[in-house]
């Protein structure tokens, strides 16, 4: 009788379902700052903000779990805003046939600023000079533009905050002007090209 080889052991799957192996960052520049790691939950309890661009080996769904918990109600609640990633990746893959969290990294790379406006005074006179991002700001800027966009928009309505999340999350990813994310880059950009 033949041996059987013994099972692998299995990468852990987000939320048990979708695994971030197969995600694929298309930018370049942001393949470093973009982090892949499979973890069970959007929950890892490593404090990340310790040391300077030690966020970026933060998986990328916790950082925008992170970044929900915003506004001195929700301070701290990490619980809460898990329970929102999940059932709002559950849409997302309900609406799009695809892996949330690829179409999470999509929205990231779409709706992060390439060129922005920075203040430089010389003698008491201020005046906007345009300068490149870079990629971890893009990254940073992307996940607050989502989460801004998405709390706004739940905001004296009857949809749901999860709905709210994955809309933005999806029509970022599209690149559709609708989205807040991708608006508020348009206009970040535009004033920076103006400038130049």
């Amino acid at each position: 009788m033949l041996k059987s080889e013994p099972n692998k052991p299995q990468p852990p799957l987000l939320f048990r379902r979708w695994s971030a192996s197969e995600v694929e960052v298309s930018d370049l520049s942001l393949q470093d700052y973009i982090s892949k790691k499979n973890s069970f939950l959007p929950h890892s309890l490593v404090r990340y903000n310790v040391k300077r661009f030690r966020k970026a080996q933060c998986p990328i769904v916790e950082r925008l779990t992170n970044s929900l918990m915003y506004h001195g109600r929700n301070n701290g609640k990490k619980m809460m805003a898990v329970r929102h990633v999940k059932s709002c990746f559950e849409i997302i893959s309900l609406v799009t046939d695809q892996n949330p969290i690829q179409v999470l990294v999509d929205a990231i790379q779409k709706s992060g600023p390439r060129e922005d406006s920075t203040r430089v005074g010389t003698a008491g006179v201020v005046r906007r000079q345009s300068v490149d991002v870079s990629p971890l700001r893009r990254v940073n800027q992307a996940i607050y533009l989502i989460t801004v966009g998405a709390r706004e928009a739940a905001f004296r309505t009857i949809k749901t905050f999860p709905e709210c999340l994955a809309d933005e999350i999806i029509k970022a990813a599209k690149g559709s002007s609708n989205s807040y994310a991708i608006k508020k880059k348009d206009e970040i950009e535009r004033v920076a090209k103006a400038n130049r």
